[in-house]
């Protein structure tokens, strides 16, 4: 019943055409949509436009949403679920967006509490996925970030990497799989990818990936996500296995399409 529900708002959300604006803000902010053919920039409009109507949006600190806003914010989102057969953003409600970086409170000492370590000051946050909560987000980061993947950081990549990685029911960095052997190979291939880089950051060597990943294993889902569709040639070049395992579950192949689009 709830399906035929949803699928009959969906219908209606998609009777009405993708605003020609909503494409060129695309075409302006992503460059990874010039690489899609014409069947997946449809696909990628239509989730887009579901993605926009389903979810709750929600401007902070005197924030104006705009519709760039939540277009450039949503075909990030959706471009990772393109070739997803599933409802994968089923746990995503709602997305706040800040103007600029926000700080998270001081953290301070319980009443029943005995402090073992120092107390931490504020902490600069560019975004947050909550398990049960919001994605949030900082527009002047996304909006600097859309326009150089080259650097390999997108914030909406890292963040709805973790809200992948939370369906399952845990952020542990392992998203839901559709098979044992899907689990085996992910489980080898990325604890070792992982244990290696902890290594290296460890000892200061220089890594490929972003240190931030050796954080733990659902931050290293999150940066290898980032830098799968940001860099991808240059990820398949340095960790070609990692690079398979995270196309098999994507089920796309960012780096053929970008070396195909360059030599066309």
């Amino acid at each position: 019943m709830w399906n035929w529900i949803r699928d009959y708002r969906r219908k209606k959300i998609l009777a009405v055409p993708f605003p020609g604006k909503w494409e060129r803000y695309i075409q302006n902010n992503i460059q990874y949509y010039q690489h899609l053919n014409n069947e997946e920039r449809k696909r990628l409009q239509d989730l887009i436009q579901i993605f926009i109507a389903e979810k709750y949006w929600l401007g902070c600190d005197d924030l104006e949403l705009t519709d760039e806003i939540r277009v450039v914010i949503a075909a990030h989102a959706c471009l990772m679920i393109l070739e997803l057969p599933d409802d994968h953003y089923r746990n995503v409600e709602s997305i706040y967006v800040y103007p600029t970086t926000i700080l998270s409170p001081e953290s301070s000492t319980g009443f029943f509490e005995v402090r073992t370590t120092p107390v931490r000051g504020p902490i600069p946050i560019l975004g947050e996925a909550h398990h049960r909560g919001p994605v949030i987000l900082v527009w002047d980061v996304v909006n600097k970030e859309t326009r150089h993947p080259e650097h390999g950081h997108n914030v909406v990549y890292h963040e709805f990497a973790h809200k992948l990685d939370m369906l399952d029911g845990s952020a542990d960095g392992t998203p839901f799989l559709t098979t044992p052997e899907d689990y085996q190979r992910w489980s080898e291939v990325c604890s070792r990818e992982y244990l290696e880089l902890c290594a290296k950051v460890k000892q200061g060597k220089s890594t490929f990936f972003d240190s931030y990943a050796a954080t733990d294993e659902a931050e290293f889902f999150a940066v290898v996500t980032e830098y799968f569709f940001c860099k991808p040639k240059h990820m398949k070049l340095h960790h070609p296995k990692l690079y398979q395992v995270l196309q098999g579950f994507y089920r796309q192949d960012p780096a053929q399409k970008v070396f195909a689009s360059q030599n066309f």
